[in-house]
């Protein structure tokens, strides 16, 4: 009979609580065959060198990076002592480093790294050797994550072409490939090819790995989420909620997949106006992520950053604004100030800030993210042009024009430039371009730029993407500041019609574009009509959105104004409830 080996055993569940997501039980159990190997095999031990490197990968998955990086670099330096710089075992350490060194947003050295990696790789094992194939995917991630889009994309489209060559059109490795370049389509605005290699990877892993299979929920996942930033949010909840169902049968309820999936329905609940639903679930995934992965985790970071977003979604600002403050201090704290997440919490927080009207604290704070983008980033990464974007709409709402509208249109010219006509920020941009030149009253120009941006919006997005449904509102109101009222209220009464269809009878920007229309309707001394529309929209605001909210208090006060004009009876508050 062979004897078991218990260090091997022990190594052996270690793996297999990695990969459940168990980073809590398999830590232990990598520190235990670490010591172990130490004592019998020595320091310098193949297998010593690989069980460190476990043990790192594993604190790198349990967003331990502080103490998996240096273990990296430890190890990287012993493989390179003990076997050489051209052994595989030492590439691939140089490749987990610089994996952990993308995590923590380190991009400019795990970029350094990445292309040493994939040339020694190139000389050592050959172009067409699967870890080289490997490197190069990696690479072109690394490229996606600093904004350098057209080099991901050409090399992305590179490994696909060659993995399908060298392992095959089924070869799980070949998946992963086409599931990268769909997301690098994705990062580009290209949805239309986005959704479609989605949908070609979900159905060719559903027939080669399985329906359960980790890979193919990862899949279904990543379809849901193409469908929600295209705007389809009926087919991205359907299909988050049977991954969410999915993820609990096949992997558990606390698999850290599984919560990312709760989290992402929550997601998917708040862009549909869900918040009743979207912010109790999100409430969940917090306490849940806390208590699995701890405080700590940058999952637990991103779920606080989530709710806080879904608290200002709601107008609960006095919520909002201490959990963002608690992110931004966390992440500084666990991530350093320059990581792209710390950078992130810091932009987002100056929107808070921005919507509670506190704006000598939000731009000073936007003013700092752009520096930082810049510095961090580079120039001409899209976050950084985000964050240029943000300061411009802060300055605008401080009045500040002569200030805003010279940034926006650098941001245009830059975004233009760097993400293509067609990308929806670039779409974006220009929309926020021509708000700027309404408010300063310059709407010869306005009104243009959004009938183009429109137009192509139409066109690239298509008619019922909320960005679509959102530029037409805008232009509407161009058209009514303008004067130009019997264009306004057609276009008023269509995009209420429309994202009553799309988005739901209740969803805020439903209930905005009614608001709209009431007040367009008092533009055009349609006082009678006005006035009803208005009580009814203020009636769904009070009962969906809550009485305090910002969009029910505004049409509660354009109700008040509009019936002192006409000595209506003012409408009657809200009564207490009687027990």
């Amino acid at each position: 009979m062979t004897a078991i080996d218990p260090t091997a055993e022990r190594n052996a569940r270690a793996h297999q609580y990695s990969q459940e997501g168990r980073g809590d039980l398999a830590i232990p159990l990598f520190e235990e065959v670490l010591a172990d190997r130490v004592r019998v095999l020595g320091t310098d031990h193949p297998d010593t060198l690989a069980s460190r490197n476990n043990l790192a990968g594993a604190y790198w998955s349990a967003g331990r990076v502080g103490e998996a990086i240096p273990l990296f670099e430890e190890v990287l330096a012993d493989r390179v002592r003990v076997l050489g710089p051209d052994h595989p075992d030492t590439l691939t350490s140089r490749g987990n480093l610089a994996g952990a060194y993308e995590s923590v947003g380190r991009l400019g050295e795990a970029i350094t790294l990445y292309e040493e990696v994939l040339a020694d790789r190139v000389r050592v094992l050959g172009e067409d050797h699967p870890d080289t194939l490997t490197s190069r995917g990696n690479l072109a991630g690394a490229y996606e994550s600093v904004g350098r889009l057209g080099e991901a994309i050409a090399l992305f489209e590179g490994v696909l072409a060659d993995s399908v060559r060298v392992l095959g059109e089924d070869h799980p490795d070949t998946l992963v490939s086409r599931n990268n370049l769909a997301y690098a389509y994705e990062s580009a605005g290209r949805l239309g090819e986005a959704i479609t290699l989605y949908e070609q990877v979900l159905a060719d892993r559903v027939r080669v790995l399985g329906a359960d299979h980790p890979d193919t929920l990862v899949s279904r996942n990543n379809l849901a989420y193409a469908y929600e930033s295209a705007g389809r949010l009926g087919e991205a909840i359907t299909l988050y909620e049977q991954v969410l169902a999915d993820r609990v049968r096949v992997l558990g309820a606390d698999h850290p997949d599984t919560l990312v999936s709760r989290n992402n329905l929550a997601g998917a609940y708040e862009s549909a106006g869900r918040l009743g639903e979207a912010i109790p679930l999100y409430e969940q995934v917090l306490a849940d992520t806390r208590r699995v992965l701890g405080d700590d985790h940058p999952h637990t970071l991103t779920s606080r950053n989530n709710l806080a977003h879904a608290y200002q979604a709601a107008g609960r600002l006095d919520e909002a604004i201490p959990l963002y403050e608690q992110v931004l201090a966390d992440r500084v704290r666990v991530l350093g100030d320059d990581h792209p997440q710390t950078l992130a919490s810091r932009n987002n927080l100056a929107y808070a800030y921005q919507a509670a009207g506190r704006l000598g604290e939000a731009i000073p704070l936007f003013e700092e993210v752009v520096a930082d983008c810049v510095r961090v980033l580079g120039a001409d990464h899209p976050r950084a042009l985000a964050s240029r974007g943000s300061l411009a709409g802060a300055y605008e709402s401080a009045g500040r024009l002569g200030e805003a509208i010279p940034l926006y249109e650098g941001v245009l010219a830059d975004t233009r430039r760097v993400l293509g006509a067609d990308h929806p920020d670039t779409l974006a941009s220009r929309n926020n371009l021509a708000g700027a030149y309404e408010s300063a009253g310059r709407l010869g120009e306005a009104i243009p730029l959004y009938e183009g941006v429109l137009a192509d919006t139409r066109r690239v997005l298509g008619e019922d993407h909320p960005d679509t449904l959102a530029f037409r509102n805008n232009l509407a109101y161009a058209y009514e500041s303008a004067g130009r009222l019997g264009e306004a209220i057609p276009l008023f009464e269509g995009v209420f019609a429309d994202r009553r269809r799309v988005l739901g009878a209740d969803h805020p920007d439903t209930l905005t574009s009614r608001n709209n229309l009431a007040g367009a309707y008092r533009a055009a001394g349609r006082h009678h009509e006005a006035i009803t529309l208005f009580k009814d929209t203020l009636e769904v605001c009070e009962e969906v959105l809550s009485p305090g909210h910002p969009l029910t208090t505004r049409v509660r006060k354009s109700l008040e104004t509009l019936e002192r004009e006409t000595n209506q009876p003012p409408a009657p508050s809200p009564e207490a409830s009687e027990e």
